[in-house]
């Protein structure tokens, strides 16, 4: 069985209902603003600041992080955050069984056997619909509101980890929410946890 099930997710995609799901249907705690309350805590930083620079790179340039501000040591602030937050998500892995939502989370427990490594896709005509849905989000093209949260999402990812996100063999499945529902990821999932 494993312990610990990450979910990495394109935006509007419902990787984090399909999270949650899993969570309640394994019995396992979920992390995804808890997490970020955690770190928050932790970091001394503000909710709104981890939730958006800890998984999103400044911009969405590629060199995003070469204009950052740093410290005597050379360390950002977010690089400050990215320490917190890896060490938090190491600790969790270590106390007890979980989903984990984003954050390279994948990665951070890339080399435990115990743990289960997900990404979550669709077609962006059903990420659109699915974000003008669930969060009214009308005043940005949603395409263009998804193209910029992914390429922020795949910057923060490939800075932090130099691995390509949304990469097949950065995962152990991945599977496409809008061809398989929602209902059918989480018994996916929910099986090959078990």
């Amino acid at each position: 069985m494993k312990k610990i099930i990450t979910i990495s997710r394109e935006f509007g995609s419902g990787g984090r209902s399909i999270g949650k799901r899993v969570a309640d249907k394994l019995g396992y705690k979920y992390y995804d603003k808890e997490l970020i309350e955690k770190v928050a805590e932790k970091s001394g930083l503000s909710k709104k600041y981890v939730a958006e620079a800890g998984e999103y790179a400044p911009s969405k340039s590629r060199f995003s992080y070469a204009f950052l501000g740093r410290n005597v040591n050379g360390l950002s602030v977010e690089d400050y955050l990215w320490s917190i937050q890896r060490g938090i998500i190491l600790d969790i892995g270590k106390e007890e069984h979980c989903v984990i939502v984003g954050r390279c989370a994948d990665h951070i427990l890339g080399d435990r056997e115990d743990c289960l490594s997900v990404f979550i896709h669709a077609d962006p005509k059903i990420r659109a619909k699915r974000i003008v849905e669930r969060y009214g989000e009308t005043d940005t093209d949603p395409f263009k509101r998804l193209k910029d949260k992914d390429r922020r999402r795949s910057l923060n990812y490939k800075y932090y980890t130099d691995r390509q996100w949304g990469a097949c063999d950065n995962y152990d499945i991945a599977l496409n929410s809008g061809t398989l529902g929602l209902e059918r990821c989480v018994e996916i999932v929910v099986g090959l946890a078990r």
